[in-house]
């Protein structure tokens, strides 16, 4: 893969509970973390997924651009396709006013000694980073599990921004799918 295309799982126009204000989700598809308890695991497979150009997913945000306030990236594992995920940051902060913000399943000190790091945290606003703990669930402020950590990048956000988001939501598309989203999300 090069770092002009991105795997996916899914692209979500519009939540309001995947970070602050109304906001654009990207799950990317892939990762091999396997955190015991994970809601996603649907996204772990490198082998399903839809292969976006990061051109198409700049022009979809684009088209979004004045009704979102953000991008918010989640997994599988952004960071297992750190290339593109960089370009694609480095253009939402070139090309657009929108926020950002990545959960990753990688911890802090693990993020630390990636290569690109800088050029990485410079492209977000929020990071929330850890592997997901059942043990540790908590279920609000965007934090599957107490050890996870939130790293505030800018000053654009603080963790009363966090901690005012719903915990879930229900979705139901133009096409006629239920979806449910958060970071407490109901189920069927």
């Amino acid at each position: 893969m090069t770092d002009q295309v991105l795997r996916i799982h899914q692209f979500l126009p519009q939540s309001r509970v995947n970070g602050p204000g109304v906001r654009a989700v990207l799950w990317v598809q892939g990762c091999s973390l396997g955190c015991p308890g994970c809601f996603n695991p649907q996204t772990h497979s490198f082998d399903s997924g839809e292969l976006v150009p990061i051109d198409d997913l700049l022009a979809r945000l684009a088209a979004l651009e004045g009704t979102i306030e953000g991008l918010t990236i989640s997994g599988g594992e952004p960071l297992q396709q750190r290339l593109p995920l960089l370009r694609l940051l480095r253009r939402v902060r070139q090309e657009t006013n929108l926020t950002t913000l990545l959960f990753s399943g990688f911890t802090w000190a693990e993020i630390q000694q990636m290569p690109d790091t800088k050029a990485l945290l410079a492209g977000l606003d929020v990071l929330i980073a850890g592997r997901y703990e059942a043990g540790k669930r908590l279920a609000r402020d965007l934090r599957g599990s107490a050890n996870k950590s939130v790293d505030f990048l800018t000053s654009r956000y603080s963790l009363s921004d966090l901690q005012a988001l719903p915990p879930a939501e229900v979705i139901i598309t133009a096409e006629g799918e239920v979806m449910f989203s958060g970071i407490d999300p109901v189920t069927w």
